[in-house]
């Protein structure tokens, strides 16, 4: 947990009685003028420019909310009235422009995967995973399988896929229906029997269209290809996407086709099946799960989004559009445009011929599924929730664009409010509002709106941390950019955290060029700097030492919610001592390496003062302190007394007493006529004293072969050596005979 030293309080209380009194460093702007900074705002009938611009759009209506998770498609009969297929629980809706909402189908599938209406005015519904297509009597209500007429059922043909995934009727009212595992399109004459009209080596057929030529576009999930079928049923590929799935295609009345593409292309594991019966084209086809985006029923982006391809009615392709976060479930032509229904943000895209976009609509919903048109507007289903709004065909008479909460990060006074708009826009075509809290929900005890007289003084809003502006846009009406002027209230900087080790030398080239380098060692950061937020604050990175028994190294993190530059003096202070000392000054580094000598041996704690006075005018800079646990500097060896040595019955009885001023006695260990060093314990086993006494036997060791005699047989030397805990070490002798 981060914590604050008492000594930083005072100064922050004297700032919050004068909020205005001091200042951080320098008037700032928060500027909104790119796509990527205005979708994080709430449009309302104003459509958002892949240039950054905020024009008039569509207005868009809520009609119901649906007891089901997910809406996957969406039709309209001549009189507006939407149908839905619905799943969790799998039904079908019929609902009226006012929202009342009438169940016509109910089915133990999973979910009713598709629904359309035919040319005679009846509905037609596809479930799923059973592949089969009900006829419903749009005036008769909670129908299910039992008393639903069937026209296709997948287990009467000789195919037998498992997935009804869309349907098409052509000009003379056939239907048309796109199936997988395995891939084909099936067609039924009105009171007629399902034929299969194409057959695919794909695993599904995902999406279809018709063409004002008469020809079926087909879109497949597997290599993502997009076929035109003749009236023959014969199926040749116009495009082979970069991406596994096509989830939707429209075609233009010039006979431009857009297909949307997902999901990247990967290997399939299961053997290829050969294909049996007589079908116009040669193929194999692969049983598999369903891997469709469309089944899939969560709500996670899939990695590289989306694309969008337009094949020109020459067969050239090209891509149109591409969304990394965003995944296109629909996709319908507009003379004003091609418009997309995307999630995993229930965006609505309307994208123009040179591949500009506009970001239209913003659902509260995760997913757009489908688009149904009619004389009033065009339906829009969505999932996760399963919602119906109404989008209008022509633009919002008056839309409203809502930013997102700025965050200051300190309290802050607001300023002018820069807003750049088309100059063939007249000065009337907008209102703009601003409002501020100190809380991020603005929904909790915020300011009222207030409203702003562009580019002409203050906004003349509170002085807080957060605030948000609000453009009302009527005809006409673009807006290029907006920016709020803000001065932020001066906040003391904070030491988050201080390090100090003995024994270590920070190993930079600009502190020691010409240092010898011995064994290496890694400088540890703070424990918990993990959870500390230093933004943009140096100190953070590794910093590496070298082990020196006469240096000190203190190292610390600290940040100033400004952003200002700041500067820091040391200071010690010994165990019980009341001042604190000056070590050094105006040092810019989050660390300082000192020698151990500039200080008597014994314990102290280090003091850090960070100050923000570079970034301000003399007398208004703010410091804030950290101070270090405590730490031991002892560069000074033990003192060894006492010692005696005398010869008992063949070896040396030796005993002494060895004493440090700081810290406890470490280990001891004693050599016999300049032979190994052999480890001893002190007297009671246990060394943890400043005082430890020792006496114990050496023993002499026989005469090596080849080894020279001593001229003295009967003369020996015990050498004995005691170290502390920051291992300085004293040596003693005793000469024996």
């Amino acid at each position: 947990m981060m914590r604050r030293s008492s000594a930083l309080l005072l100064p922050l209380f004297a700032f919050s009685l004068f909020p205005l009194h001091l200042h951080a460093q320098g008037t700032k702007l928060w500027l909104q003028s790119s796509y990527e900074e205005l979708e994080k705002g709430k449009p309302e009938g104003v459509a958002i420019t892949s240039d950054g611009h905020l024009i008039a759009g569509p207005s868009s209506r809520l009609v119901t909310t649906t007891p089901s998770t997910y809406l996957w498609s969406v039709a309209a009969d001549k009189d507006g009235n939407a149908y839905v297929a619905t799943g969790t629980p799998a039904t079908v809706l019929r609902i009226t422009p006012d929202g009342k909402t009438t169940k016509l189908f109910t089915t133990k599938d999973l979910s009713v995967q598709a629904v359309r209406v035919g040319p005679d005015g009846a509905v037609y519904a596809a479930t799923l995973p059973s592949g089969k297509v009900y006829r419903l009597d749009p005036q008769a209500t909670d129908r299910t399988e039992e008393n639903a007429t069937l026209v296709f059922d997948p287990a009467a043909t000789q195919e037998k896929p498992k997935y009804v995934w869309d349907m098409a009727f052509d000009a003379q009212g056939r239907l048309y229906i796109a199936a997988g595992g395995p891939a084909a399109v099936y067609r039924v004459a009105p009171g007629g029997k399902p034929e299969l009209f194409f057959k695919s080596d794909e695993e599904h057929i995902r999406s279809l269209a018709f063409a004002p030529d008469g020809n079926l576009i087909a879109g497949s999930d597997g290599t993502g290809l997009v076929y035109r079928i003749d009236r023959n049923g014969k199926g040749y590929v116009i495009y082979d996407a970069p991406k596994r799935e096509i989830t939707s295609v429209a075609v233009s009345p010039q006979g431009a086709v857009y297909a949307a593409a997902v999901g990247e292309k990967g290997h399939n594991s299961l053997p290829t099946l050969p294909v049996q019966g007589n079908v116009s084209v040669t193929a194999t086809i692969t049983v598999v799960q369903p891997g469709s985006v469309q089944a899939f029923n969560g709500n996670t982006v899939i990695p590289d989004g989306s694309e969008i391809v337009e094949i020109a009615a020459n067969g050239a392709p090209r891509k149109l559009w591409s969304g990394h976060d965003d995944i296109v479930y629909a996709l319908r032509w507009t003379p004003q445009g091609l418009v997309a229904a995307t999630g995993n943000r229930g965006r609505i895209y309307r994208i123009q011929e040179d591949g500009t976009f506009a970001d239209i609509v913003h659902l509260d919903s995760s997913q757009a599924t489908g688009f149904a048109d009619t004389a009033r507007g065009t339906w829009v289903a969505t999932a996760n929730t399963g919602k119906l709004y109404l989008l209008s065909h022509d633009d919002a008479p008056d839309g409203s664009y809502t930013s997102d909460v700025f965050d200051a990060g300190v309290f802050s006074q607001w300023g002018r409010a820069e807003v750049d708009s088309s100059a063939a826009a007249p000065a009337s075509a907008f209102e703009l509002y601003a409002r501020a809290g100190n809380i991020e929900n603005p929904e909790r005890a915020w300011s009222d709106w207030k409203k702003v007289t562009p580019n002409d003084g203050a906004i003349g809003v509170d002085a807080a941390r957060f605030v948000q502006w609000k453009a009302v846009l009527h005809p006409g009406a673009n807006l290029d950019s907006v920016g709020v002027n803000y001065l932020p209230v001066n906040v003391a900087p904070v030491v988050d955290e201080i390090v100090v080790q003995t024994g270590v030398r920070a190993n930079t080239a600009a502190a020691m060029p010409s240092l010898p380098q011995p064994t290496t060692i890694n400088f540890p950061t703070p424990q918990n700097a993990g959870i500390i937020n230093l933004g943009q604050e140096p100190g953070r990175e590794p910093l590496p030492g070298i082990r020196d028994k006469s240096a000190v190294t203190a190292r610390w993190l600290a940040h100033d919610d400004n952003g200002d530059d700041l500067v820091f003096s040391i200071y010690y202070r010994g165990d019980g001592e009341q001042n604190w000392q000056l070590l050094k000054d105006k040092v810019t580094d989050r660390f300082l390496t000192f020698d151990a000598a500039a200080l008597p041996d014994g314990p102290y704690h280090l003091k850090i003062v960070a100050s923000d006075a570079p970034s301000h005018n003399p007398g208004d800079a703010l410091s804030g302190e950290r101070v270090s646990e405590r730490f031991v500097i002892d560069t000074t060896p033990p003192n060894i007394t006492g010692m005696t040595a005398k010869l008992v019955t063949g070896r040396i009885h030796v005993e002494l007493s060895a004493t440090d001023a700081a810290t406890p006695i470490d280990h001891a260990e004693y050599s016999v006529d300049a032979g190994p060093w052999q480890y001893v314990e002190p007297v009671g086993h246990i060394s943890d004293s400043l005082t430890e006494h020792y006496a114990f036997d050496a023993t002499l060791h026989p005469l090596q072969p080849g080894e020279p005699a001593p001229v003295n047989a009967s003369e020996h030397t015990v050498t004995v050596r005691v170290y502390d805990r920051y291992d300085n070490m004293v040596a003693a002798k005793s000469v024996v005979r």
